[in-house]
C-alpha cells in the first residue's frame, strides 16, 4: 500500500524523521535509499539520475573522464558511479532461455601486435585466437534477450555447467565447432556451424547475431574504455548486455527500468576494488 517498512527488522510501525525513518521497533534509522546503489553516497540523487540516463543512452557508453565533466565530480567518483549503475544493469534472477538459442565465445584482450616484442614471442608459442586473453561466453535467444558469462577457461568442464543452468533441456542450441559444445546433443537439439569449413549459416539456424552482439560489445570496449581489466570485464559485459537487451524501449524507458532495478544491488567501494580497510 505504499507504507514505509523498516529495512533492518520488517517492522511496519515506523516514524518520519527529518533525514528519512526510526523504525519504532529496533529504532534504527533508514532512508529509501538503503540497500540501493545510492546507499551512503554523498552525491544527489539528481547526478545519480543524470549519470544513470547519459550512460544507459549513450549506445557505446561513457568514460569516467566524460561522466566527471558532465557532473562536476572527480574521475575517481564518475569511475565508482559507473561500476555501481552497472551492478545495477546486472540480470540477478537466473532465467533459463528456451526455444532457438545461439551459444558463441569471444575473447578480449590486447592484439598481440600492440604488445611488446618479447610478449608477441611468447603468444606465438602459445597460438593464436584466445592466447592471453579473457574469455567471454554469450547465449542469445533468437529475437531475444543475450546472456553473458566471463569464464575462467573455454572448455567442456566449464562451459557445459553454464549452459544447463541457463539453457532450458530440449531446447535448439547453435554453436559453432568450438571443442567446448562437444556432446550436447544428448541435452539439446544441437546444431553446429562448423567456421572452420566456411559455414555461417546451416538450415536457417546461424550465430549472426551473437557474433553482431561481440561486435558492438568491442567497439564499445576499444573506442570508450580503451581497455578494461579482467577483474572488471563481468561488469562491462552486464552493461551491453542491458543495452541490447533493451534496444526496442524509449530512452526514459530504459532508465526507469535501470531505476527500478536499484534494490538490494548495493557495492561498497572496498568490494569493488577488493580491498580490506
Amino acid at each position: 500500500n505504499g507504507a514505509p517498512v523498516c529495512v533492518h527488522c520488517g517492522n511496519t510501525k515506523v516514524y518520519t524523521t527529518n533525514r528519512g525513518y526510526k523504525c519504532a521497533l529496533c529504532l534504527k534509522k533508514f532512508t529509501v535509499t538503503v540497500g540501493t546503489i545510492y546507499h551512503g553516497s554523498k552525491i544527489p540523487l539528481t547526478k545519480w539520475f543524470l549519470a544513470e540516463y547519459l550512460m544507459i543512452n549513450h549506445k557505446k557508453g561513457i568514460s569516467s573522464h566524460q561522466l566527471g565533466r558532465d557532473l562536476a565530480v572527480t574521475q575517481k567518483t564518475g569511475w565508482f558511479m559507473l561500476h555501481r549503475i552497472r551492478e545495477q544493469m546486472r540480470a540477478k534472477a537466473v532465467k533459463q532461455l528456451t526455444g532457438v538459442i545461439s551459444a558463441d565465445e569471444t575473447y578480449i584482450g590486447g592484439a598481440a601486435k600492440n604488445k611488446h616484442e618479447w610478449k608477441r614471442k611468447e603468444l606465438i608459442k602459445k597460438g593464436t585466437g584466445g592466447a592471453n586473453k579473457t574469455t567471454v561466453i554469450g547465449l542469445m535467444q533468437k529475437d531475444g534477450d543475450v546472456k553473458t558469462f566471463v569464464v575462467n577457461n573455454p572448455n567442456r568442464v566449464e562451459v557445459y555447467p553454464l549452459l544447463l543452468a541457463n539453457v532450458e533441456k530440449n531446447s535448439t542450441l547453435v554453436t559453432d565447432g568450438h571443442a567446448a559444445y562437444s556432446g550436447l546433443g544428448f541435452t539439446y537439439n544441437y546444431v553446429t556451424v562448423n567456421h572452420a569449413k566456411g559455414e555461417f549459416s546451416l538450415n536457417g539456424y546461424s550465430t549472426n547475431n551473437l557474433e553482431g552482439f561481440w561486435s558492438q560489445l568491442k567497439r564499445g570496449i576499444t573506442g570508450i574504455y580503451h581497455q578494461v581489466s579482467p577483474k572488471h570485464l563481468h561488469r562491462y559485459c552486464d552493461e551491453y548486455a542491458f543495452r541490447y537487451n533493451t534496444r526496442k524501449m524509449k530512452d526514459y524507458q530504459r532508465v526507469e527500468l535501470s531505476i527500478g532495478m536499484a534494490d538490494n544491488c548495493r557495492l561498497p567501494y572496498k568490494v569493488l576494488v577488493n580491498r580490506s580497510f
